[in-house]
């Protein structure tokens, strides 16, 4: 039996620069599914995004998946793509199964936590305070730098990884320290500043965006405490539900957030395309 893609629809290209297309899997001209594949928004017209990949009921276990995703790998590289990505939800076993058979590499991943009613209390001596205006900038600097480089590391190129730390920061820091629903935090203990926060409040949840616990004062536990004053900020703010992202590899980060209750809920994947 022979798998292909046939387009459902032309070759979109979109005002942002990106392009899409969706496709439906056949076996031998029989529809069993459905691929959804499209260019990446912030990376560029080299990487590819697996936006959607379904396979009908009758038709899993039989390999149709695995033959689709590679399809849309021939049909990446048709569109000069380099590389290609995928977000799979924590609860789709046989996806992440599928495209880790195929090569993708974790990336990052999103976790959350449902939260009470009760806000959690700092340990005696910690406690959070704003950011002032001074402490801004430099903080700023040092949190565009750090998430170019956490891209970098993971493959991203230099530019792209740049390119995507000054968009995100830009987007979700529009008017700065005055940004609507955002929350830059400082953790003092004992006083002495210790580390730094930023959580956004909007819609049903809050997001960590960016905790740091200050190298001078790490393994001390102030990294837990950056997150119990994130918890307590969200259920101020009449949110019972947190998140956060965590890229692969940061074992104490995903340690911690496991401790305190957090479990994933996507995880996004990449692979180069020779």
């Amino acid at each position: 039996m022979t798998t292909t893609l046939r387009p459902t629809e032309p070759l979109q290209q979109h005002p942002d620069g990106t392009r899409s297309r969706r496709y439906q899997v056949c076996v031998n001209s029989r529809p069993v599914g459905a691929i959804h594949l499209a260019t990446h928004p912030v990376f560029g017209p080299a990487v590819a995004r697996i936006l959607d990949l379904r396979i009908d009921e009758p038709d899993r276990g039989r390999g149709r998946g695995t033959v689709a995703a590679l399809a849309a790998e021939e049909v990446a590289r048709g569109w000069g793509c380099k590389r290609i990505e995928a977000a799979v939800p924590a609860d789709a076993r046989a996806a992440l199964r599928l495209v880790t058979a195929l090569g993708y590499v974790r990336r990052n991943q999103n976790m959350e936590k449902t939260l009470g009613t009760a806000a959690p209390t700092l340990p005696a001596g910690s406690r959070g305070r704003p950011m002032t205006e001074a402490e801004y900038g430099p903080w700023l600097a040092r949190g565009r730098a750090a998430y170019a480089r956490s891209w970098i590391d993971r493959g991203v190129p230099e530019d792209e990884a740049w390119a995507k730390s000054e968009q995100d920061h830009a987007r979700l820091l529009p008017e700065g320290q005055a940004s609507p629903g955002v929350l830059l935090s400082v953790l003092e203990h004992g006083g002495t500043a210790v580390g730094t926060l930023w959580v956004a409040i909007g819609g049903d949840r809050a997001f960590v965006y960016k905790v740091e616990a200050d190298e001078r004062f790490r393994g001390r536990g102030h990294g837990r405490s950056l997150m119990l004053l994130a918890e307590a900020q969200a259920v101020a703010a009449g949110k019972d539900v947190i998140g956060l992202n965590v890229f692969a590899g940061n074992t104490p980060a995903e340690r911690l957030y496991e401790s305190l209750g957090y479990r994933p809920t996507l995880h996004a994947l990449y692979k180069e395309l020779l």
